[in-house]
């Protein structure tokens, strides 16, 4: 999985835009103005940040060596999954669904209606 085919997954889900006009130079995908997926540099290695439940993020740090707490972000709440080639794809998809989920979740009725969920 490379990390232009993460993007392009990313920005096919509805209301996706992207913003590079952060303090850390990363590729932001947000919904609704909040980031769900980050893209980044991770010692060398290309990588992507996703939202999660405090729960699920230290089960998959424990599960996944590639998974990795969130660089530069709240770390109870991110990942970073370093795209090392040991995740399977299907789980990537796994995870940016659920981390695009918790933020439409977490946003105004208004906004979900208008991005249609």
């Amino acid at each position: 999985m490379t990390s232009a085919e993460l993007l392009d997954y990313c920005m096919g889900k509805p209301g996706a835009e992207q913003s590079t006009q952060n303090q850390h130079g990363a590729n932001q995908i947000k919904v609704g103005g909040v980031m769900f997926a980050m893209f980044c540099d991770c010692q060398g290695h290309e990588a992507v940040s996703l939202k999660t439940s405090t729960g699920m993020a230290g089960k998959l740090r424990a599960e996944h060596t590639c998974i990795l707490p969130g660089k530069n972000l709240n770390k109870a709440h991110w990942n970073t999954v370093v795209l090392d080639g040991t995740l399977p794809d299907s789980q990537f998809y796994s995870l940016i669904d659920s981390s695009y989920q918790t933020v439409i979740s977490g946003l105004e009725e208004h906004l979900r209606q208008e991005i249609g969920n």
